[in-house]
């Protein structure tokens, strides 16, 4: 009935049997609405593992729609969806399973005290006076028997033993501590308790009845959540141990990087620091070549000036020179011993 309720949902929409009135106010329910049972879309549903049992947790509030089901599993956002879902079912088994330790702990004190022994308790003050006065008619009867024997009355005496034998029976019935029927009762089916789902169970009992009972409902239901509970913790401690491992990979990398940097900053300042080196030795040279070259340049400068001065004091010189020349051939020119000097000089010698 159900799967074909599904099929003409899929087919015909859910408000197929609305009337035009009550379509106008209706709203197409989906996946992420708060009305959508959660539990269900992600795995299980706790209140439909007990029903018709001593743990039913009756309906549950929300809608289970398999079409909604298949909606969410085919959303793209599915995965992102998925952790929550599941934290949050966590939290309601986690509760569901601490209510029940608790009912097994209480299991556990109640098999206790119903396997200890029940202590000796001292004969009442009433049962202590009745047992005097049967000790007092046992003592009586056994002198009547000893003198019935002795006078030869032996059916009488005879009689009277077994009067002292019925009071001896009940004086070994007055001394007896009371019975405790609940530990007879224990002690012939020992009890036991189930850790999985909490139920008094008959220890050593058949195998039939210990087979419907790990395939109960209860026991069924408790194994899952049990299991759910098991499988998500282990799940997120594998997710914190692994980002625990990202987060060391990702500080071993971000320590290496930092030691690259610091080795290729290292580096970097060594060549920078030749490079330095290199220039102050090239300001060096190219100082020494400017002090060599303005050396050069001053004594060139220098033997320049001296060689000006030398030449200009040899033109110098030299213009005197012509000077005094000039001055001796104009006084020359103007002497007549010169002149005659000169025409003797030139003529012939006779």
């Amino acid at each position: 009935m159900d799967a074909q309720r599904a099929l003409l949902d899929a087919l015909m929409g859910s408000a197929r049997n609305l009337t035009e009135e009550e379509r106008k106010g209706y709203k197409e329910l989906t996946w992420e609405d708060r009305e959508v049972c959660r539990f269900h879309m992600v795995r299980f549903c706790p209140h439909d593992l007990f029903v018709n049992t001593r743990s039913d947790l009756g309906p549950c509030p929300r809608i289970h729609d398999q079409k909604l089901k298949e909606s969410f599993e085919n959303s793209p956002r599915h995965e992102a969806y998925v952790p929550k879902f599941e934290a949050e079912l966590a939290q309601f088994c986690e509760k569901l399973v601490m209510d029940l330790d608790r009912k097994v702990r209480r299991g556990r004190e109640r098999l206790a005290q119903e396997l200890e022994p029940a202590p000796v308790t001292p004969l009442a003050a009433e049962k202590s006076e009745q047992l005097s006065v049967l000790e007092e008619k046992i003592k009586n009867l056994l002198g009547q028997v000893e003198a019935l024997g002795e006078a030869g009355r032996v059916d009488e005496a005879e009689a009277l033993m077994r009067k002292v034998e019925l009071l001896n029976a009940e004086k070994t019935v007055l001394t007896q501590p009371p019975q405790n029927n609940a530990l007879m009762l224990a002690q012939e089916k020992k009890m036991a308790l189930c850790e999985i789902c909490g139920s008094f169970l008959v220890a050593n009992d058949v195998i039939e009845r210990s087979q419907s009972h790990v395939s109960g409902k209860q026991h069924v239901g408790y194994g899952m959540v049990r299991d759910f509970i098991a499988e998500f913790k282990g799940a997120k401690e594998k997710a914190r141990e692994e980002e625990r491992l990202t987060r060391e990979k990702e500080t071993e990398e971000r320590r290496k990087q930092k030691e690259k940097e610091t080795e290729r900053r290292s580096h970097s300042q060594d060549r920078d620091r030749d490079r330095y080196h290199d220039r102050d030795r090239d300001r060096d040279r190219e100082r020494d070549r400017h002090r060599g070259r303005d050396r050069r340049s001053r004594e060139w400068n220098d033997r320049s000036s001296r060689d000006d001065a030398r030449e200009m004091e040899r033109r110098s010189r030299n213009g005197k020179d012509r000077s005094r020349d000039r001055y001796r051939d104009r006084s020359r020119s103007h002497s007549p011993v010169r002149h005659s000097y000169r025409k003797s000089s030139r003529s012939p010698v006779r």
